[in-house]
């Protein structure tokens, strides 16, 4: 059912079977912990607060209405070519389908006023847990009421890879459609590697809701839905931006004119990625790069037109790492997962990205996550969830240190308020209920709230954790 709205046209869903936030997290509280499935042999069923697809559908096409009607649907607010309405926003065709239209990502821009708090996540992998976990905090600290966000200023950016690897991805990305739909022009999801059919189809999702709806169930149609995520969104306050995506660095889009568009929200079409371009203007950034995979990067950084996530060329913005030390190289590549941008090659692209007066600062992100315990995970863990690359006295000698050595000797942040750094790389944890969390033995979950200011030196990163309460036994009756 949906109820009208005076902002642009749009009118907002209400949810019969779960009118309230309230109600919804009741059902999810009563699902079971993704650890106690791991490495149980699942039936033919699962568990699920949402035992029907029809309010999945619901929502979905509710979010395809708000994208045909919003802020998205406005010519103004592309910069460059604009959508065409039959490929672009017409939900019942697709790239994987046939017959196909053009695979478009999209870069997104949102500008915020000084004094804003944006609210980032990153990966959720299917844990509902941690997400109603969040969203309950945020309703005891008055951010949010229900679904609405209600604080003055107050946004949501959520950092890729809601689904796959736990068993209530479809909990998840009905939570984060009701958030959109209730805050169209406030909450936003950045498209992670993982929102690909080809991805979801190998990693569990697929399987997930084949399990919970059988024929009832539309693959195509959330797929499409990841087509309305952006693969980057630049999130700023006056001139001064930060690169919110899931992956890496991507030199084949330069964002200058979309960080200098008038409009607040404005995207800009990805249909040509000009890497080739960006090595012959930049030649610096092959400078810094790993001498053994110089041919390689040539090679592969290049002039190209995207077909799918992952062809002809990985989208760096989903895909792409960052080194966790300084003195590791400015840009190599590893295999199967993609380029991993080091202290100065992320220098040079973000300097390379700037507007004619906008600059991008740095990078907040999340992907970068094993369930074994390494050098990046060790950090994210002492780091209570949020981990900034490159620290000073930190090196590849203390690579296995225990996290004491990390804060007493690297000096490694791990407080509440952290201050932001110019060339930063913030790297955001994946949520517990996970065999993340099971491999590297933490139960906290992680968000971050960014304050906006005047002046770049005095924006501040306050860091939240939340333990995430775990259903120890399975429903009667599964």
């Amino acid at each position: 059912m949906l109820l009208g709205l005076a902002c642009h046209g749009w009118c907002e869903y209400r949810s019969k079977e779960y009118p309230t936030f309230v109600s919804w997290k009741t059902a999810c509280d009563k699902l079971p912990s993704n650890r106690l499935l791991l490495g149980q042999t699942v039936g033919p069923k699962l568990p699920t607060a949402l035992p029907e697809f029809k309010p999945v559908a619901e929502a979905l096409n509710a979010a395809f209405d708000l994208f045909k009607t919003g802020t998205m649907n406005v010519d103004n607010n592309w910069v460059g070519e604009t959508p065409n309405d039959n490929e672009f926003f017409n939900a019942q065709r697709a790239y994987f389908l046939r017959p196909p239209i053009p695979f478009q990502p999209f870069a997104q821009k949102l500008t915020v006023p000084a004094g804003s708090e944006i609210v980032f996540h990153g990966d959720f992998h299917g844990d509902i847990h941690s997400f109603i976990t969040m969203l309950d905090s945020l309703n005891k600290s008055g951010v949010l009421d229900g679904f609405r966000l209600v604080k003055p200023n107050a946004y949501m950016v959520f950092l890729g890879d809601y689904t796959d690897r736990g068993n209530f991805g479809v909990e998840v990305l009905y939570t984060m459609l009701r958030l959109k739909l209730a805050n169209p022009e406030k909450v936003f999801m950045a498209r992670g590697n993982h929102e690909d059919i080809q991805m979801i189809a190998s990693y569990g999702f697929l399987a997930e809701c084949q399990k919970k709806y059988a024929r009832q169930f539309n693959p195509g149609l959330i797929a499409r839905l990841y087509d309305f995520f952006p693969v980057v969104i630049y999130v700023g306050s006056g001139e001064d931006f930060i690169q919110c995506n899931h992956g890496g660095m991507e030199p084949g889009y330069f964002p200058g004119r979309l960080l200098d568009a008038e409009p607040s929200i404005a995207f800009q079409l990805l249909n040509e990625m000009k890497g080739g371009e960006f090595l012959a203007k930049h030649p610096e950034l092959m400078d810094v790069a790993d001498p053994a995979m110089k041919s390689y990067i040539k090679a592969n950084v290049r002039d190209y037109v995207p077909l799918a996530p992952m062809q002809p060329v990985i989208n760096g913005f989903m895909w792409n790492d960052f080194t966790v030390f300084a003195e590791e190289s400015g840009l190599s590549y590893m295999s199967g997962r993609g380029f991993v941008y080091g202290k100065s090659g992320t220098r040079i692209v973000l300097d390379a990205s700037a507007g004619t007066k906008a600059k991008v600062r740095g990078v907040f992100r999340a992907h970068q996550h094993s369930s074994a315990v390494n050098p990046m995970m060790r950090r994210l863990v002492a780091g209570k969830g949020v981990f900034r690359h490159w620290h000073e006295r930190d090196s590849l000698a203390k690579a296995d240190v225990s996290a004491a050595v990390l804060h007493a000797d690297c000096k490694l942040e791990h407080g509440v308020n952290r201050k932001l750094k110019d060339g930063f790389v913030w790297t955001f944890n994946v949520a517990p209920d996970s065999y993340y969390g099971v491999g590297n033995a933490y139960r906290f979950d992680t968000y971050g709230v960014l304050m906006t200011a005047n002046k770049f030196a005095d924006w501040n990163l306050r860091v939240v954790n939340q333990i995430v309460p775990i259903l120890k036994k399975l429903p009667v009756g599964r």
